[in-house]
């Protein structure tokens, strides 16, 4: 694929699975937070949502920092014999584990800056529809009230 190694359906796949519960993770985190910024302390849409990034941006920012790190020596394909004492390149049992490596440090560079920008405006545009609807609702309960309270 993109990076010249070969796209292996298990291995890629296992690395997917383990990224969706990483982003699904932070992300629920992060939405949470959101509420509990809203119920407890009455804040506004906007300002929730900046807080809420703000307060969850560390967090997130460790886990894909300590994450690649962790996995970037099997995503370049290094391989550690600790029986022998040696470190080899492009080992055939780096052949299995490089896909797994490569696709969760890929998908996880991509889904923090995505957990980070496009979680809170998506959080924002439902906060706005929601209040429109709200709105709508009430100005249909008024007009309904008015007719019926008016003389026939």
């Amino acid at each position: 694929m993109w990076t010249g190694i070969p796209f292996t359906i298990v291995m890629s796949g296992i690395g997917i699975i383990a990224l969706a519960g990483i982003v699904v993770n932070n992300n629920i985190v992060l939405i949470d937070t959101y509420n509990v910024l809203r119920r407890e302390e009455a804040m506004e849409v906007r300002e929730a949502v900046l807080h809420a990034v703000f307060l969850r941006l560390r967090p997130v920012m460790l886990t894909t920092i300590t994450t690649i790190l962790g996995l970037l020596p099997m995503a370049m394909g290094l391989n550690i014999d600790l029986f022998g004492g040696q470190i080899l390149v492009d080992a055939p049992s780096s052949a299995v584990w490089t896909p797994l490596a490569v696709a969760i440090v890929a998908g996880l560079a991509f889904a923090s800056v995505i957990t980070l920008m496009i979680t809170p405006c998506l959080l924002m545009i439902g906060e706005s529809h929601k209040d429109r609807k709200l709105a709508k609702q009430d100005a249909a309960a008024l007009i309904d009230g008015s007719e019926q309270s008016s003389p026939g």
